[in-house]
């Protein structure tokens, strides 16, 4: 009944006759729509398929990343409330590391998944490492004392300047960048909550990695490749001047050097970590250029973990 409503339409063949199409028709057979796959033995036409790819990516835009206290969003654009809403979490997130408030800063973080990431912090995800990091930041630790004292000692310290975000749209929410001078640069993506918008993921690129050209999408895929969604590495903690151990990196601590891109990891229970260099494929995939594991010897006092 199919073939004979479809010889009627003008549709695609369906019986043998169908094998003597050109090589270029082929293709048809098991197409392929941002992930659908319709194979031939499913009895599904590639012609009524086509007709709905349009329905297909419109329910693509709605799969996002579906967490806990993560709203789910068509990508329908920006309105200037988000895009205001947006900015205020940039200058929030630049008060909050200026003024050491680690409990607000990790706030600004879309709970359970949202990260902070840099090369030598690691991907430092969830709520408590979140605080151990603003609270080992160096104008955090008293170790670093201000350049001069404030004009008015009784008023609150100046806030941070945030930088401005260039904001756009994405899947389930929106992506930024911001120019940080010879720091290099913001990349950010953002995700809705009940309770407004959150940093999904907030990394910072160096000038030296951006002057190699590694991007985002190349730390993460490094990071992968290296273990760090494994579990299998501890964070590092290493002893200030004053004696008291705070929080340095999550995973594997990155580096750009001449040779390629480095990692450092601690391995749970071993008493050491893994040196990696890593090296971009001409297919654009990661590989292990080496890694060879090395036992640390204990700092003073104890090791350094």
């Amino acid at each position: 009944m199919l073939r004979r409503y479809l010889a009627g339409r003008g549709g695609t063949r369906l019986g043998p006759e169908a094998q003597t199409d050109s090589h270029t028709e082929a293709p048809r057979r098991r197409e392929n729509l941002n992930g659908f796959l319709a194979p031939r033995s499913l009895g599904v036409v590639p012609s009524v398929l086509a007709a709905r790819k349009g329905f297909y990516h419109r329910l693509l835009a709605l799969v996002v990343l579906c967490a806990p206290g993560v709203v789910v969003l068509a990508q329908a654009g920006l309105t200037e409330k988000d895009r205001a809403e947006i900015q205020g979490l940039a200058a929030g997130y630049a008060r909050a590391l200026g003024s050491c408030a680690a409990e607000e800063y990790a706030d600004l973080f879309a709970p359970e998944i949202g990260y902070f990431a840099s090369g030598i912090r690691g991907e430092v995800v969830g709520r408590e490492r979140l605080i151990a990091l603003v609270r080992s930041e160096r104008q955090c630790t008293g170790a670093t004392p201000p350049a001069a004292p404030p004009a008015n000692p009784g008023a609150p310290p100046a806030p941070r300047p945030a930088p401005a975000v260039v904001i756009e749209p994405a899947p389930g929410g929106a992506i930024g960048r911001a120019d940080l001078g010879n720091a290099g640069m913001y990349e950010d993506e953002y995700v809705k909550t009940p309770k407004g918008w959150r940093f999904r993921s907030r990394t910072v690129m160096t000038r030296q990695e951006i002057a190699a050209n590694v991007t985002v999408k190349d730390v993460k895929a490094i990071r992968r490749l290296a273990g760090t969604d494994l579990g299998q590495f501890d964070d590092l903690y290493v002893p200030g001047a004053d004696g008291v151990r705070r929080f340095r990196t999550a995973g594997v601590e990155l580096g750009v050097t001449p040779e390629g891109v480095t990692g450092r990891a601690y391995v749970k229970g071993s008493g050491g970590h893994y040196d990696d260099v890593y090296v971009k494929t001409p297919d654009g995939s990661w590989r292990f250029k080496s890694r060879a594991f090395v036992a640390d010897q204990p700092a003073a006092g104890g090791a350094a973990r």
